[in-house]
């Protein structure tokens, strides 16, 4: 009897020591746990705040050259007085050149009058350091068209466009680097509601794309 009882005591014992050092292992397993998911925390947030800062780098320095662009165009404006025919913004799409068709273009025609490529041919001095991609968009009026080569504003807007981007490649701008788009009337700056807003409406845009200035910085900041 004294031999039965002294076999449970120490089985008893046993599974005591079992429960504790299990109960230790199980503790230390989350231990561990928490400290490598503390761990990745910590790298996830240093990469997120890496990433922020890169984000915000990348957009100060995209901001910075097309007000650069910007600031090239309106001192050149300036120089040829030419305010209210040639005229610099920015938007979603880039940096924006807007020029008049009355200085490029005989009306109904997308043949350049000697006056816009002149004209031209000087803005593309003053931009062919900034070498990012360009697209040229042409924009009429509402009047309906009346001439055998354009049956419609369409012909006539995209017509216009492409002669700015083959002067632009003549004098050197790569032809990878250009698009031509033509929006007809459809993209007017404002209502076409007197001749005095047809006029402005009447125009061709030179856009310095963001998207491409904004790739460019990128490459900048990998070299680094």
């Amino acid at each position: 009897m004294v031999f039965f009882i002294l076999l449970f005591t120490i089985g008893t014992i046993e599974q005591e020591k079992w429960r504790q050092l299990k109960e230790s292992l199980l503790e230390a397993d989350a231990i561990e746990e928490m400290g490598a998911r503390q761990g990745l925390d910590v790298i996830q947030t240093q990469v997120d705040e890496q990433t922020v800062h890169a984000v915000d780098e990348v957009g100060a320095m995209v901001n910075r050259e097309m007000e650069d662009i910007i600031s090239e165009v309106e001192e050149f404006v300036f120089k040829n007085k030419l305010a209210g025919e040639v005229r610099v913004s920015s938007d979603e799409r880039g940096a924006v050149i807007t020029i008049s068709d009355v200085v490029l273009f005989l009306a109904g025609s997308a043949e350049m009058n000697p006056k816009g490529r002149t004209t031209l041919r000087q803005v593309f001095d003053v931009l062919k350091q900034f070498n990012y991609n360009v697209k040229v968009e042409g924009h009429t009026d509402n009047t309906l068209i009346h001439i055998l080569r354009y049956h419609s504003n369409w012909e006539l807007s995209a017509s216009r466009a492409s002669e700015v981007a083959h002067m632009l490649i003549k004098d050197g701008y790569p032809p990878e680097r250009l698009s031509v788009e033509g929006f007809a009337e459809f993209r007017p700056k404002v209502p076409n509601t007197s001749p005095e807003n047809r006029s402005v409406n009447r125009r061709i845009e030179v856009v310095y794309q963001r998207g491409s200035i904004r790739k460019q910085m990128v490459q900048v900041l990998n070299r680094k």
